[in-house]
This record gives C-alpha cells, sequence and structure tokens, in this order.
C-alpha cells in the first residue's frame, strides 16, 4: 500500500501518520509541502506519490474567521478536496477524507445518522458540507465525520483541541469554561486512524460513516469526568451558548451514532475509555 496524508502536522494527520507507518510506505505531507487549495501542488503530489490510497487530514477550521473569510474555507475545505476526489479518481486510488458534525443544525434530540438531511449554520460549516458533497462524487471515497477531536498532540505548532485546553486548565487549577448547553461525541485520534484503516483493511463499502467515541455528553460533563479521571477538583465556569455570543453558530446538539461503522465490523470504545486512555498515556 502507498499511502499519501495531507495535513499530515496536524492533531488527526499525525494520528493517522502513526497508524499507517507499518503498511507500507507512507508519504505525510504537511501544509507548507502540500497546499490542497492549490489543484497543480494536489496534482503534481499525486503524479509523485502514485498512491493507492490518499487520506486527507487537511482542513481549514477556523470556525470564526471564516464567517468574515468566505474564500479562505472554501478553497480548503470544498475545493481542495474537489482537486483531491479529481485526483484520486484518474490515479485509481481510494480517497478518505474528514468531515465534521458542524454539517447538522444542532436540533435533534437523538444522536444524528448518517441518512439524517444536512443543515449548516455558518460559513465553515457549508465549506465542509460541500467538501463532503464532492468526495463523495466518486464511489470509492470514504467520508469519515468525526468531531471535538483530541490525542496525542502532532509535530510542533499544531492545534490541540478543546479538549486538551481543558485539561490543561483542570490540571492548573484554573478556571475552565465549557458549555453545558452543546452536547458533542469526542473523536480520539488514535480511535479515528485505528477505525479508518480497519474499514480499507476489511474493504468495507466505501461512502459516508460517523467515526467518532460511543456515546455523548456536554462539555461541562466531559469536564467533570476529565477532574474524576485525574483525581483533582475542577474549576467549572459553566457556559451557554447564548452567553458565548460567538461569531459562528455552533450546534447545540450534535451526538453522532457510529452504529453504520459498527455494522460495518468496526467498533469504537465510548468517550470515557478514551479519555481515560489519553489521560493515562499524558500522565506518563
Amino acid at each position: 500500500m502507498r499511502v499519501l496524508i495531507t495535513g499530515a502536522r496536524g492533531l488527526l494527520g499525525s494520528a493517522m501518520t502513526r497508524e499507517f507507518a507499518h503498511t507500507g510506505e507512507v508519504h505525510a505531507l504537511d501544509r507548507h509541502q502540500l497546499d490542497i487549495a492549490r489543484e497543480a501542488s494536489v496534482n503534481a503530489a499525486v503524479a509523485d506519490v502514485k498512491p493507492t490510497l490518499i487520506i486527507n487530514c487537511a482542513a481549514y477550521n477556523q470556525v470564526d474567521r471564516a464567517e468574515d473569510d468566505a474564500e479562505a474555507a472554501l478553497k480548503v475545505n470544498a475545493l481542495g478536496v474537489l482537486a483531491l476526489s479529481r485526483a484520486a479518481a484518474r490515479s485509481g486510488a481510494t480517497l478518505v477524507h474528514y468531515s465534521t458534525d458542524f454539517v447538522f443544525d444542532g436540533e435533534s434530540e437523538r444522536p444524528y445518522t448518517e441518512q439524517d438531511p444536512p443543515n449548516p449554520r455558518g460559513v465553515y460549516a457549508a465549506s465542509k458540507l460541500l467538501g463532503d458533497w464532492f468526495a463523495l462524487e466518486d464511489s470509492c471515497t470514504y467520508v469519515l465525520r468525526v468531531e471535538s477531536l483530541f490525542g496525542k498532540q502532532g509535530a510542533h505548532g499544531a492545534r490541540r483541541g478543546s479538549l486538551a485546553t481543558i485539561v490543561d486548565h483542570i490540571r492548573s487549577g484554573r478556571e475552565v469554561p465549557v458549555f453545558v448547553d452543546r452536547t458533542v461525541s469526542p473523536s480520539c485520534t488514535a480511535d479515528v486512524a485505528r477505525a479508518t484503516r480497519e474499514l480499507i483493511d476489511a474493504g468495507a463499502p466505501a461512502g459516508l460513516y460517523h467515526c467518532v467515541n460511543t456515546g455523548a455528553a456536554t462539555w461541562a460533563r466531559i469536564a467533570e469526568e476529565a477532574a474524576s479521571i485525574l483525581g483533582v477538583p475542577a474549576r467549572l465556569k459553566r457556559l451557554t451558548l447564548e452567553t458565548a455570543k460567538l461569531r459562528a453558530p455552533r450546534p447545540r446538539y450534535c451526538a453522532l451514532s457510529n452504529a453504520k461503522l459498527a455494522a460495518a465490523g468496526v467498533y469504537m470504545p465510548t468517550w470515557q475509555e478514551a479519555l481515560r486512555g489519553f489521560l493515562v498515556e499524558t500522565m506518563n
């Protein structure tokens, strides 16, 4: 297997690089080595590497900034994915692309499934949904929706995710601002990487999957669980989406069901198990 990984310095890209390191020839490129917003760069990289598998971890994730810079978000999250999809189709490579819970409006009262219609609110969310559509035009593509990523830190300068910030605050005894009305299904990057490899190895049907740890909780509940595992008190500053007054809207309830993934034979630990594993690892 010859694997091309984009966005390889980030939290998810680093996990993919570790997971696929022993599966064959891995070319892990960061955004300075491959800017997927430039179609010519995409075509050149695919022609050079000749991958059998392309794993796209590159994304524009500045949710609030995207409201004022739609062009930047669309270039990476939509047009960049289109360029990768076209290059993958021409070369006969399988493409794996990662999406987000933000494609939903958050008005559900139960975990979203792959059959639920998306209804993005905000520029970032819309740009990601366009990327999903472009990717899924090819029959050899996997689109895996993840959310609230956490895990082993990537290369220097990589964004660490909300949960790592929460843990840092708890450990230092600082006040922890957390939402009491935003429900998520956290995704451990090591579990997402393993699930990706297992889907590919099993030859599971291509298409759309929700790839998150099992279960859901508010950010306040997640912070409480982290504090309990660490054995320290948590000073929580309880926020609501309304009082936070964020530039871009966030889905209130965005738990995702991973039942389709399980039906394909790929099982995800609970978010509590994944969180404990992550914290134990970082304590050693």
